[in-house]
């Protein structure tokens, strides 16, 4: 016994005589490291002899992508050009950024910057919601670098955005100002339907050039089918990212781009392509007109719209904002009640008192919808207290008695574009509640 406590006596002498020592994991301590990669992505931003294309895809818009071109120096300063617009296409701006560990190491464009413009919460800025704008991000988290890439994502809103090194050409590009945006000059094109054509194939295509978006729309075996994909400006005119396929064709560019006697002329795969005027689309929703009587019937409501008929080019083509107190117009179907016979087309004016009221104008029986998708609207007269000079009135009242009626389309679950069937170059762009 007595030699076991000795023995025992020993080791947990030897234990506690034993020098505490843990050898550390990594040789540098947490600070260090991140500092090191911090001081790595500035270098990889700084040295890129000829700046960095990007590419950045906005969380609010699905489908979205803007290009930039960004030159970053080690004084923190970064001068860009953006293709949203022709301006920022055009002109250069300088800003500031800087890399930041904030969890993980991250970029951060700190002063207004065309990226800014994006996330500007004035939807007039740049075509996105009130509030949010197009839900875009300018402080990212850096995910990794690889070769000549960085990948980054938006700290608050999730945007996915790409740096890659820009070529000498890809910056001549930029800096002579070599960008293409003739596609822009589909809003010339006076009909509300586009139709492209590439040697036999046929779409309908929509182009969006706020929020860089094309929708193809075609007929496969019988059936509607429709793609959307985003796009980037390029010296020969746009990039589509990802590429639009279908059974016979992938798209990934539309190249030569040109605005030339009334239509957008162009190569896609070295083919001869166009955008031009069409009436009737390939596909109409024949629903959609009675849907959007329905709507507003079944719930007491009514459609809205502030400018009124586009024409020809032109918003607010009928002068009815020059109207006095003029505040919106409206669609009411049965506005006496549920079961009554008189849908107004109501012009709402503001009261010296406060609030709006609907004060007049044009009267419609029961509109007629046809089984080729289109709504006639059937005029009853003038209703109301009208003003003295009736001109905008008298225009609006002529073109919604057009008996040829109206296509509906329906662009979001409370918005839909009424355009003629005659000739599809005046419509309204209606708002529901």
């Amino acid at each position: 016994m007595r030699n076991n406590l000795i023995c025992l006596f020993f080791i947990i002498t030897g234990m506690f005589a034993c020098k505490k020592e843990t050898d550390p994991l990594f040789d540098k301590s947490p600070d260090e490291r991140i500092n090191d990669t911090l001081a790595r992505y500035q270098q990889v931003l700084t040295t890129a002899p000829y700046g960095w294309k990007a590419f950045v895809y906005p969380a609010g818009v699905p489908g979205s992508v803007f290009g930039f071109y960004f030159s970053f120096s080690d004084a923190n300063r970064v001068q860009m050009y953006s293709d949203f617009d022709a301006a920022s296409t055009g002109t250069m701006r300088e800003s500031s950024w800087r890399l930041k560990a904030l969890q993980q190491p991250c970029l951060l464009f700190d002063t207004y910057s065309y990226l800014h413009v994006l996330s500007d919460p004035d939807a007039g800025q740049n075509g996105g919601q009130y509030g949010q704008g197009l839900g875009s991000d300018f402080e990212f988290a850096i995910n990794g670098a690889v070769g000549d890439t960085v990948w980054l994502t938006g700290r608050f809103h999730g945007s996915k955005a790409i740096l890659v090194k820009a070529t000498q050409q890809d910056k001549d590009n930029y800096l002579q100002h070599r960008i293409n945006r003739s596609i822009d000059s589909i809003s010339a094109i006076l009909t509300y339907f586009h139709k492209l054509t590439i040697g036999t194939n046929r779409y309908d295509i929509s182009i969006n050039p706020y929020l860089h978006r094309v929708n193809f729309t075609w007929i496969a075996n019988g059936k509607v089918q429709q793609a959307t994909t985003g796009y980037v400006y390029t010296p020969g005119g746009i990039s589509l990212m990802p590429a639009f396929t279908d059974s016979t064709i992938t798209i990934s560019s539309f190249d030569q781009v040109k605005w030339e006697n009334g239509a957008i002329t162009f190569t896609v795969n070295g083919k001869a392509a166009a955008i031009s005027e069409t009436v009737t689309p390939l596909a109409i929703d024949a629903a959609a007109p009675r849907r959007w009587y329905q709507h507003a019937l079944q719930n007491e409501s009514y459609w809205a719209t502030y400018y009124g008929f586009h024409v020809n080019g032109k918003d607010d083509a009928c002068g009815i904002t020059g109207l006095p107190a003029y505040a919106f117009l409206t669609y009411y179907p049965q506005i006496d009640g549920p079961g009554t016979s008189l849908d107004l087309l109501g012009f709402v004016v503001r009261r010296e008192t406060g609030g709006n009221v609907i004060s007049y104008g044009p009267g419609y029986d029961a509109p007629t919808f046809t089984q080729d998708g289109r709504i006639i609207f059937n005029d009853n007269g003038l209703y109301g207290s009208l003003p003295a000079d009736r001109t905008a009135i008298n225009k609006t009242r002529s073109l919604m008695a057009d008996p040829a009626g109206f296509y509906l389309v329906q662009t979001s679950s409370l918005t839909y574009d009424m355009v003629n069937a005659r000739d599809g170059k005046s419509w309204i762009n209606w708002q529901g509640f």
